[in-house]
């Protein structure tokens, strides 16, 4: 059955349609990349802000949403106190503080 017999057979109701959707094969779908359920939100980003964003995610080879998640994690774990910090971060903390005028 193609697209337009099928939206036909949908608006005129009956049962074939059903027959259709269970003599269909089982989607294989994506699994998860976390056990932790996930949100989706959306945040309206000016093009520019977006595009450092994704330079930004690129340049540490990992996705955008990721690299905000992770943002926003560590902006949450400073309200706690509870922050948390990479290693590259502190790394770079200490050449900072070893060579005061590199940077």
């Amino acid at each position: 059955m193609n697209r337009n017999d099928a939206i036909k057979q949908f608006h005129e109701g009956g049962d074939r349609l059903a027959e259709l959707i269970d003599e269909g094969q089982p989607a294989e779908l994506p699994a998860p990349d976390s056990d932790v359920p996930m949100v989706s939100r959306s945040v309206r980003l000016p093009v520019d802000t977006y595009e450092r964003v994704r330079e930004a995610a690129e340049a540490r080879g990992i996705g955008v949403t990721t690299l905000m998640r992770q943002w926003i994690e560590a902006g949450l774990a400073d309200l706690d106190e509870s922050a948390t910090v990479s290693l590259a971060d502190v790394r770079r903390a200490i050449a900072a503080l070893a060579h005061p005028h590199a940077a």
